[in-house]
């Protein structure tokens, strides 16, 4: 019941509308006992700073940050913990005493359901897909676990600013090698046993869902394992290749629920059970299916 005492913290985006946060967060908090409620924010571009001072006066806890904010809230904070600020992105911000703290909980999100799949990254090659916001948490986040790290984009300079950005952080890392997209079954076949990470909007349900930035009839290395952070449909065409080719596939599904779960931990102090917000997402997508 929402009362003078409810905690609020929400998600601010523009749009959020299709965004399954509210429903994670909230079936989280219900299950813990807490007297908390997650509230959707749009919050057009022009309108962001003025949001981000009404969240403080109005006395939220903080928020989730989702797209087109995530770096764009930045140079509005007070603060913003290192492995935010390497990767230029922020997904959480907590509020105390009147100071905004940004958070990344993406990375981690993403290495805790990679773990999930008992995969060994330290020494790895790894070979990412894409340059944006997404590639540049996945690309943290396997140098946090020793991977050898290939990023491959459609622009070859994007790709070499995110190689440059990322990898003085990681000084004992070797060198983050970069390429084009169109190049990434030879550049594959060059590695061992490789996780290829898609962080491409290609596959994605809608316009783009026949998609895949892999090539009909292209070969995936022996051993390779397959992640693809879209996790609408489950099935995305580039899994639907490496799965005919033998090779293991996973898709972003458990990425989406590792970050919340950490987001909700840094947001209210509990951790909740991820099996709770698996399940909510998982029962929405039954119903937007058998709504169809």
């Amino acid at each position: 019941m929402i009362d003078g005492n409810t905690r609020l913290i929400g998600l601010i985006g523009y749009p959020v509308a299709h965004s399954y946060s509210p429903a994670m967060h909230n079936a989280a908090a219900a299950a813990l006992g807490l007297n908390v409620v997650y509230v959707p924010l749009p919050v057009s571009p022009e309108r962001l700073p003025d949001a981000l001072r009404g969240l403080v006066a109005l006395g939220y806890r903080g928020v989730n940050v989702t797209v087109p904010h995530k770096e764009a809230v930045m140079p509005h904070l007070d603060a913003v913990f290192p492995a935010a600020r390497v990767i230029g992105a922020v997904n959480t911000i907590v509020i105390g005493d009147g100071r905004l703290t940004g958070f990344n909980t993406d990375w981690s999100g993403f290495l805790a359901d990679l773990e999930s799949h008992r995969l060994a990254l330290y020494g790895r090659d790894c070979l990412v897909l894409g340059a944006g916001g997404s590639a540049r948490a996945v690309v943290y986040a396997l140098l946090r676990r020793g991977g050898r790290v290939s990023v491959l984009a459609r622009r070859l300079e994007q790709a070499q600013r995110l190689a440059a950005e990322l990898k003085p952080a990681f000084p004992s890392a070797a060198d983050i090698a970069v390429g084009r997209l169109d190049d990434a079954p030879r550049v594959a076949a060059q590695l061992d046993e490789p996780v290829i990470v898609n962080a491409t909007p290609l596959g994605m349900s809608g316009e783009r869902s026949e998609l895949s930035p892999w090539p009909d009839g292209a070969p995936f290395p022996p051993g390779a394992f397959i992640y693809d952070l879209v996790y609408n449909p489950a099935e995305t065409r580039f899994m639907a290749q490496a799965r005919a080719a033998g090779r293991r596939a996973a898709n972003g599904l458990g990425m989406l629920v590792g970050q919340a779960a950490e987001a909700f931990e840094v947001l209210t102090g509990r951790r909740p059970d991820p099996a709770v917000m698996r399940g909510v997402v998982e029962r929405g997508k039954e119903h937007l299916a058998s709504s169809k």
